[in-house]
């Protein structure tokens, strides 16, 4: 059995490692250059940088919670990034763009994962708004590398859904 398909798209592993690390160095800036809720706008009623910490999940979900809800999303991010690993060996080598989406996504989870085990709290410091009223909640680089990563795995699903069809005449 060849290696490129005894190992799959375990390859696509160096992008992982790529979202991970900068997402690390950019929660490690943003953390030493502002204090909590700080808010420097970089484009005035519409985006901005700050510093918040979120112990919940998406949206900050369970945020308010005593504490349990770390280690339930801890665990939660190793089964999924466990299997991604498993899915990613298991690729065929013509499946690059699953590849890239689900290196995304491990990415994006183990940055989330790395600040909730060691911090307690995942740091998040992009702040999109509408005119300064309307706030969609506070993110980092990981987050936007797990959404990235899905919009490719949705669009992989409906391209792979599409191949499956049989053509009409």
């Amino acid at each position: 059995m060849p290696n490129s398909e005894r190992f799959g798209r375990l390859s696509f592993l160096w992008l992982s490692l790529v979202v991970l690390i900068l997402d690390q160095a950019t929660k490690l800036y943003f953390e030493s250059s502002l204090s909590l809720y700080q808010q420097i706008e970089v484009i005035p009623g519409y985006f901005s940088w700050t510093l918040a910490y979120n112990t919940g999940a998406a949206f900050s979900f369970l945020a308010d919670s005593s504490g349990w809800q770390r280690w339930l999303f801890a665990l939660i991010a190793i089964v999924v990034s466990i299997t991604l690993v498993v899915w990613l060996k298991r690729l065929k080598a013509d499946e690059t763009w699953l590849a890239i989406a689900l290196a995304l996504v491990l990415g994006g989870a183990l940055g989330n994962l790395y600040d909730r085990i060691v911090l307690g709290h995942v740091i998040d410091f992009i702040l999109v708004h509408w005119q300064n009223r309307h706030h969609f909640p506070a993110f980092n680089l990981a987050d936007s590398a797990i959404s990235v990563g899905a919009v490719l795995l949705a669009l992989d699903m409906f391209k792979s859904k599409k191949a499956e069809e049989p053509a009409h005449d």
